[in-house]
C-alpha cells in the first residue's frame, strides 16, 4: 500500500511516518513547505489544525489534486467538533479523534475499503450544510485576503446546500446548529444566509430570486477578509477607529468581486449596500429608499437580526423576541411591510 501523509508541522509528519513505516510505502508533504511531486497513492492521511484558513486551503488543494484517492483519513484533536465538520467537508472518508496509535491507524488503512466509510449520522442535514458553508467561507476569505481568485461556483454551491437544509429542516434547526458549532465571522455569515433564505421562502419569492438572495447573503461580508483578524473577532466592543475600519468592508467586498464575470450587478449591489438604510443614514454611500433594491432590503433585515441573535464572546445571544423588537423600532430605516412579514421568520420558524 502507498500512503501519502500530510501534516502542518514537521513533528506531526515525523510521527505519522514512524507509525506507518515499514508496513506501508510512505510519501509525505508539509503544508506550506516545499512543493512535492505526488505519485500514485492508495490513501491519504492528514493531520493538521483545520481552524486555520491557510491549512484548510492547502489541504483542499492536495485533495483536489488526488481525485482518484478514495481513502482519505483525517486525524483531529479530541473533541474538536468543528474540525471534524471541516474534515468531512474537505472530503474525508474517515475522521479519527487523536491521539491515534500505530495499530489503530494501520487498521483503518488496511481494513477500509474505498467508499465504505461515510460521515456519521450527526453530520447529515444542517450540520453537513453548515460544514460545507464554513469550508466555502474559509476558502473565500483566504483567497480574498491573499489576492487569489475566489472560487465563486463552490461558494454558490454551499449556499444551495444551506437552502436545501432550510427547506428540509427549518430555520430553528439551522440557528441551533450554527450557534452550537461555529463562531465569529463565519457564524454570522452562515446565520445571515439561512435567515435570508427562510425570509425569501416566507415571502414566496420565485426560485430564481431566491438563488440571487442566497448568493448575495453568502457573499455579503467578503470584504471583511481585508479587516485585521484582531479587530474582526475582537472579544469586546469596538472603539471608534475600529468601528470606522469595520465600516469599510462593504466597499472592500464590492472591489473584490466587481471584476468577476460570475457575479452579477445585482449581487454586487447587495454586497456594497447591505448596510444602507431607507432614511439615508447607512453606509458606505448614504443611499435613500428610492435607490435601495428589494434584495438589499431583505438582506439588511436578515443581517441585523443575525447580528443580534448570534453568540459573541462579550455577550450571550439576544432572544429572538428582543431582536425582533429592535427591528420594529427602526422606524424610518427599514421597510415596515417587510419587517411585519419578517415576524414569522423571527419568532415562529
Amino acid at each position: 500500500m502507498r500512503v501519502h501523509v500530510v501534516a502542518d508541522t514537521a513533528a506531526k509528519l515525523t510521527t505519522l511516518r514512524a507509525m506507518l513505516e515499514p508496513n506501508v510505502s510512505v510519501t509525505s508533504e508539509l503544508l506550506g513547505g516545499v512543493a512535492v511531486q505526488r505519485c500514485a497513492v492508495d490513501a491519504v492521511v492528514v493531520k493538521a489544525c483545520l481552524r486555520l484558513i491557510e491549512n484548510i486551503c492547502a489541504v483542499k488543494r492536495i485533495i483536489n489534486a488526488l481525485p482518484k484517492v478514495s481513502r482519505r483519513i483525517f486525524i483531529v484533536e479530541e473533541n474538536q467538533r468543528l474540525q471534524v465538520s471541516q474534515a468531512y467537508a474537505l472530503g474525508a472518508s474517515r475522521v479519527l479523534l487523536g491521539p491515534v496509535n500505530r495499530a489503530g491507524l494501520l487498521a483503518e488503512l488496511i481494513g477500509q475499503l474505498p467508499g465504505d466509510a461515510v460521515p456519521p449520522t450527526d453530520m447529515q442535514g444542517s450540520q453537513a450544510a453548515a460544514a460545507h458553508g464554513e469550508l466555502a467561507l474559509a476558502t473565500m476569505f483566504a483567497a480574498a485576503a491573499n489576492g487569489m481568485s475566489i472560487d465563486i461556483q463552490s461558494t454558490k454551491d454551499a449556499a444551495q446546500h444551506i437552502a436545501d437544509s432550510i427547506a428540509e429542516d427549518g430555520l430553528s434547526d439551522w440557528l441551533t446548529t450554527v450557534r452550537r458549532h461555529h463562531e465569529g465571522t463565519y457564524q454570522h455569515c452562515l446565520l445571515v444566509t439561512g435567515i435570508a433564505i427562510d425570509f425569501g421562502l416566507q415571502l414566496g419569492v420565485p426560485n430564481r430570486d431566491l438563488e440571487r438572495l442566497q448568493t448575495a447573503a453568502i457573499f455579503h461580508d467578503v470584504g471583511k477578509a481585508r479587516i485585521p483578524i484582531e479587530i474582526l473577532d475582537k472579544p469586546g466592543r469596538l472603539g471608534d477607529s475600529e468601528r470606522k475600519l469595520i465600516e469599510t468592508h462593504p466597499a472592500a467586498g464590492y472591489d473584490l468581486l466587481k471584476s468577476n464575470p460570475q457575479i452579477s450587478a445585482e449581487i454586487l449591489d447587495a454586497v456594497r449596500h447591505h448596510h444602507e438604510y431607507l432614511d439615508g443614514s447607512g453606509y458606505p454611500d448614504g443611499l435613500c429608499a428610492a435607490n435601495i433594491t428589494d434584495i438589499v432590503r431583505i438582506l439588511t433585515i436578515s443581517d441585523i437580526f443575525a447580528a443580534l441573535i448570534e453568540n459573541r464572546r462579550y455577550r450571550p445571544p439576544m432572544p429572538r423576541e428582543g431582536a425582533y423588537a429592535i427591528l420594529q423600532a427602526m422606524n424610518e430605516k427599514l421597510e415596515k411591510p417587510l419587517v411585519v412579514a419578517f415576524r414569522d421568520v423571527a419568532l415562529r420558524r
